[in-house]
């Protein structure tokens, strides 16, 4: 019986310690974010993936590659495919079709020592309630051979002063904080984040993206993000694959979505007479250009709003027919 969705059930011969707790062999030190033009093999890798539940078609052929060191935010509406594409690269939903690696291995047949070369921070956690924080954090680090120090992982995460205390009486973001420590606890070469900061207030907020930057800069570490806040998915990835109708339908960095989808600028500004006008473009540069060839001087109010990672991510939603597909090395492509 295959588990429903939105579950994650450990194989029985895990070791009984949470969602990421079996020994693994440490990544090489010293290696940078490599991205798609890079050498090298990808750690994660999906060509033509697929899923269906009841003859009903979630993923209808995900192209998906992350390199060494990358962050990458999966983005998309829910019901899109983004847990059940998650699921099938941590090895815990068997897929339809299609090719899949994941550090070398395919996810289905993944061993222990596999296992733990991955790190998850699920979306709820809810086991261990009697445990104290510093205790729960200690076990799970005699599952490594090269553990993280618990006490510097607390003070990481902003835990230190509540070490002693049950995890059941942790507040949500606190116990959001833990989550985010047992993930990491082991030292993963590949980290899934699935709606890591919520219940954090904007300084924790801001301290946890420092620490994924630094778990991918400096330690080579290579994330999948899924989240709903766009403004996180900005400011932390390097590329953003945007997951539609159960399919990448674009995937390339912030700036580039932005940039290379159909979303058009808007120029605001306002008539000699005093009337607001605006006027959306694909290039709002020759825009102004005209209308300083047409107004004697300064133009009043005038403003040039480009299209943002909002406006990108709405437009694929929303779409209804054509838009843009993505080539598995990251390239936006219109179809």
């Amino acid at each position: 019986m295959r588990p429903q969705p939105h579950t994650r059930t450990l194989p029985a011969s895990s070791p009984p310690a949470g969602p990421s707790a079996a020994p693994f062999a440490p990544a090489d030190p010293g290696h940078g974010s490599a991205g798609p033009g890079a050498a090298g093999h990808p750690v994660v890798s999906a060509r033509g993936l697929t899923m269906a539940y009841g003859g009903v078609d979630v993923l209808r052929g995900v192209d998906l590659e992350l390199y060494r060191g990358e962050i990458l935010a999966l983005l998309g509406p829910n019901g899109a495919g983004k847990t059940t594409t998650v699921e099938i690269l941590e090895g815990f939903r068997q897929r339809s079709g299609g090719e899949v690696g994941v550090l070398g291995a395919d996810p289905a047949r993944g061993d222990d020592t596999w296992r733990g070369r991955i790190g998850l921070v699920l979306q709820s956690w809810r086991d261990h309630r009697r445990w104290r924080v510093a205790e729960l954090l200690g076990h799970f680090a005699t599952y490594y051979p090269e553990p993280r120090d618990p006490a510097e992982l607390l003070a990481l995460v902003g835990l230190t002063g509540q070490a002693g205390q049950q995890v059941e009486r942790l507040s949500g973001g606190q116990r959001r904080r833990l989550d985010v420590a047992l993930g990491i606890v082991g030292r993963p070469e590949l980290l899934f984040l699935d709606e890591p900061t919520t219940g954090f207030d904007p300084e924790a907020r801001r301290e946890f993206h420092v620490l994924v930057e630094r778990l991918a800069r400096e330690e080579g570490v290579t994330v999948l993000l899924t989240t709903h806040d766009l403004a996180e998915a900005e400011r932390l990835a390097d590329r953003i694959a945007m997951l539609v109708g159960g399919r990448i339908r674009a995937c390339g960095t912030p700036s580039e979505l932005a940039r290379r989808a159909a979303a058009q600028a808007e120029v605001r500004w306002t008539d000699e007479d005093g009337t607001p006008r605006r006027e959306r473009t694909a290039d709002p540069s020759q825009l102004v250009w005209e209308l300083h060839r047409a107004v004697d001087g300064p133009i009043p109010g005038l403003e040039v709003r480009r299209p943002t990672l909002e406006d990108t991510y709405l437009h694929m939603v929303h779409q209804e027919d054509g838009g843009t597909d993505t080539a598995a090395n990251g390239e936006v492509r219109t179809v």
